[in-house]
C-alpha cells in the first residue's frame, strides 16, 4: 500500500446496498495504510452493517445522524466536508446517486458531500436493471460532468441472482482510484489521449467476419485510467460488450479501414495515441453483399494486407503506444514492433498465458521504451497496468 495514504482524512460514505460489508473491508486496508477514515453511515446502511462494526476498525466515531448528540461537534457535516482530503461513496445505491445529482442535502452523507471542495469518487452498486436505466444512467453523467468519478461497477453475480452490471468495483480498483486522486488525479489535465479498443472485424459477407479474440477491456481500463487523471479522452472502440465509460467519447468503429479513418481524424490535435485494439493484419478483397451459400468441400478466400494505423499515425509530438500480444519471442517480436511502428513505447504481453489472456479481468506485460528499458510487471488488474502505463508515457509529454 502506497504512503500517500498516510494522515489523509477520507471520508467513507456507506448506502443501504447489500455489498456493505465490503466498504469494511476498504475502511481497514485505508486505515492499514495508514489514513484516517471517518466513515458516514446512511440509514439504508444501518440496516445491514452497525456503527459499532465500523468503528471497531476505523477507531474513529461514524456518524449516523444529522442530528447525532453523540458527535464530537455539532456541525459534523460541515468539519467532515472541510477536512475530508477525499470523499468516496461505496457502495452507492441508485437512490443516494439521484439524491447527489439533484444536490438534494437530507442526510450527513449527502449535506457533507454538498457542503465540501473535495474530490469525490462514486461506486456504485445495484441491480443490473436498476445501473442500465437511462435515469440513473443520466445520474451518473451528471456527477461526471461536475467532476465526480465514477469506479465500476462490475459485471457479475447479482444478489438478486441475476447476472449482469451492478456489483461493486473491487477493493484494489476503489484503492487504486483513491491513489490517483491523492497524487497526480490531474497530471493529465489539458491533455488528449486516443485510445482505441476491441478487435476490428473484416467481413466476408453480410453473416461472416475474419477477427480475432481481443474483449477490449484493456483498452477501456486505459480510457478509464486516463480520464480518471484528467485527460480528455477519446475511445474507438469496436467492442460492443462493455458498456461505455463516463465522461469519455465513444466513437464506434467496426473494420480496420473504419478504425484507420478516425484514428487519423482524432490523432492529428491528440498528445497520446494508445492502441490497444488488436487490428486485423488482412481483410478479404471482396466482401460479398449477400450470404455466400454452402458449396463444395474447399473454400478459398484472398485477402490483402490492411494498412498499419499505429505506424502510419501522424500528430504534432505525438506519443504513440503500442500493444504486442504475442504467443513466442514475446520480448524479441516487442522491440521490432517498437522499431517498426516509430512507437515511444510497447506493451508486449504473452496470450497463452493462463489467467491473463483473453477476456481476462488481469494482464501480466512487459513495458519497453525507445531508451532500452524494458520492465516487466507482475499479474495485475488490467486497470493497475493501465496506470502504470499512463506512468510511463508522463516523461514524454515532459
Amino acid at each position: 500500500m502506497p504512503n500517500i495514504f498516510k494522515d489523509k482524512h477520507i471520508v467513507l460514505g456507506i448506502t443501504g446496498s447489500i455489498a456493505c460489508y465490503k466498504a469494511v473491508d476498504l475502511a481497514s486496508k485505508l486505515v492499514q495504510a495508514g489514513a484516517k477514515v471517518d466513515v458516514v453511515l446512511t440509514r439504508g446502511a444501518q440496516q445491514f452493517i452497525s456503527a459499532l462494526t465500523v468503528s471497531s476498525i476505523t477507531h474513529r466515531h461514524v456518524t449516523t445522524s444529522l442530528f447525532d448528540s453523540n458527535s464530537p461537534t455539532s456541525i459534523n457535516h460541515i468539519i467532515l466536508a472541510q477536512e475530508a482530503d477525499v470523499i468516496i461513496v461505496s457502495p452507492a445505491t441508485a437512490h443516494t446517486i439521484a439524491k447527489m445529482a439533484l444536490g438534494l442535502a437530507d442526510d450527513p452523507l449527502t449535506t457533507t458531500i454538498l457542503a465540501t471542495t473535495a474530490p469525490i469518487i462514486i461506486a456504485p452498486a445495484m441491480d443490473g436493471h436498476m445501473y442500465d436505466n437511462t435515469i440513473t444512467r443520466n445520474n451518473l453523467k451528471k456527477l461526471v460532468s461536475r467532476g465526480f468519478t465514477i469506479v465500476g461497477p462490475e459485471s457479475g453475480y447479482l444478489a438478486s441472482g441475476f447476472i449482469g452490471k451492478g456489483r461493486l468495483a473491487p477493493t484494489e480498483k476503489i484503492l487504486a482510484s483513491i491513489t490517483n486522486l491523492l497524487t497526480n488525479s490531474n497530471d493529465l489535465k489539458g491533455r488528449t489521449v486516443i485510445v482505441t479498443a476491441g478487435g476490428t472485424k473484416e467481413p466476408i459477407d453480410p453473416v461472416r467476419v475474419i477477427t480475432n479474440r481481443s474483449s477490449g477491456k484493456m483498452g477501456y481500463a486505459v480510457a478509464n485510467a486516463a480520464h480518471n487523471r484528467g485527460a480528455k479522452v477519446v475511445l474507438i472502440t469496436t467492442t460492443d460488450s462493455i458498456p461505455d465509460p463516463l465522461g469519455v467519447d465513444i466513437i464506434k468503429v467496426e473494420t480496420t479501414l473504419e478504425m484507420r479513418k478516425a484514428v487519423h481524424k482524432f490523432s492529428k490535435k491528440a498528445d497520446v495515441l494508445i492502441m490497444a485494439a488488436a487490428v486485423s493484419d488482412y481483410r478479404p478483397i471482396f466482401s460479398a453483399k449477400q450470404k455466400i451459400k454452402k458449396g463444395g468441400n474447399e473454400w478459398s478466400i484472398k485477402l490483402i494486407k490492411n494498412p498499419d494505423i499505429l505506424a502510419e499515425a501522424t500528430g504534432n509530438m505525438l506519443i504513440k503506444v503500442g500493444f504486442a500480444a504475442e504467443s513466442e519471442n514475446i520480448i524479441r517480436n516487442a522491440k521490432k514492433k517498437l522499431l517498426e511502428k516509430g512507437a515511444q513505447l510497447i506493451v508486449a504481453n504473452d496470450i497463452t498465458a493462463k489467467n491473463t489472456g483473453f477476456n481476462s479481468n488481469n494482464n501480466q506485460v512487459t513495458i519497453l521504451d525507445t531508451y532500452g528499458n524494458s520492465e516487466e510487471l507482475p499479474i495485475l488488474t488490467k486497470y493497475e497496468v493501465a496506470d502504470i502505463l499512463l506512468d510511463r508515457i508522463l516523461p514524454y509529454l515532459h
